[in-house]
């Protein structure tokens, strides 16, 4: 089966299973003068074939196991991540270290990134800052972008010509911002979906879900959407806390980032690193108040 893909320029687009639905993503490629190179290695890269044939760089926007799980297959390749990741891609301990789950949970997801996700460490990994600029010849080029929320060094890609911008996991997805990992921040993710915003870009590419946008209008919309969600999660909580007080693992168990009933082996601990931001955030903001383990809303 021929994989679908799209044409923009120096940039190839190749979109994964269910527009790289999660745990697939799509695959980026970027063809310079004399330097091929790839952003992240999705799923999708284990059947790509010989797309992949004379790869010399990969970039990662950041570090999940979803976007290492092509890794394997380019042993020759060299490989950069934003500076504040660069540990979870040299190493499984790493790895953990990013997800910050219990011992328990971090032991299955152990097994599952190896066996799911194909993770082979690259301890030769070499870190990059904010701003850095890699000249692929012909005229093109990629620089980052720190744009940190989901991870502590997640960037945006942008690629000349064309002002095509490699947005990652800021997937404009119904799902919404995705903040559940000890590598995770809700306040800089939500100062990153407003400096986004105002990113001289006329592309954006996704990892997940939504794949290529190319008119602003669309983008915007969207944007707004996914912003929102963090919002509507965070009204929802404060809503169940009410002023009777709920326990953490009450909260848990509701599920306020995942469906109803969802389960995988880190959902919970997910859930739970959520819900502290959220109500981090509230309590800060005097709407949310914690005694003896019990949070519930403040009086007005």
């Amino acid at each position: 089966m021929t994989t679908p893909r799209m044409d923009l320029g120096a940039v190839t687009v190749y979109f994964g299973e269910k527009n790289g639905k999660y745990p697939d993503g799509n695959q980026v490629v970027v063809t310079g003068g004399d330097t091929k190179v790839l952003f992240d290695t999705p799923m999708l890269a284990n059947r790509l074939g010989p797309v992949l044939d004379g790869t010399d760089l990969v970039i990662l926007g950041h570090v999940h196991e979803d976007h290492t799980a092509g890794l394997h297959r380019l042993p020759q390749a060299t490989v950069y991540a934003p500076e504040q990741d660069l540990y979870a891609v040299q190493s499984m301990e790493g790895m953990l270290r990013h997800y910050g789950y219990s011992p328990e949970t971090n032991e299955r997801m152990r097994a599952k990134i190896t066996r799911e996700f194909h993770f082979a460490p690259r301890p030769d990994a070499i870190g990059y800052p904010d701003g850095h600029l890699w000249e692929l010849g012909g005229g093109v080029s990629v620089r980052s972008i720190h744009m940190p929320g989901h991870t502590r060094g997640h960037s945006v890609l942008m690629v000349q010509p064309g002002d095509i911008a490699f947005i990652g996991d800021i997937d404009l997805s119904g799902f919404g911002p995705y903040y559940a990992d000890a590598c995770s921040n809700l306040s800089e993710f939500r100062e990153t979906l407003r400096r986004i915003e105002d990113m001289p870009a006329r592309v954006w590419i996704t990892f997940h879900h939504k794949g290529v946008i190319t008119e602003r209008e669309t983008f915007l919309a969207l944007l707004r959407a996914f912003r929102d969600k963090i919002e509507r999660r965070e009204q929802a909580i404060l809503a169940a806390i009410g002023g009777a007080g709920r326990s953490l693992e009450s909260l848990v168990a509701e599920r306020f980032m995942y469906p109803p009933g969802f389960q995988d082996v880190f959902i919970d601990d997910a859930e739970r690193k959520c819900l502290l931001e959220h109500l981090a955030a509230l309590q800060a903001a005097g709407y949310a108040e914690e005694s003896g383990g019990v949070w519930r809303a403040r009086a007005a």
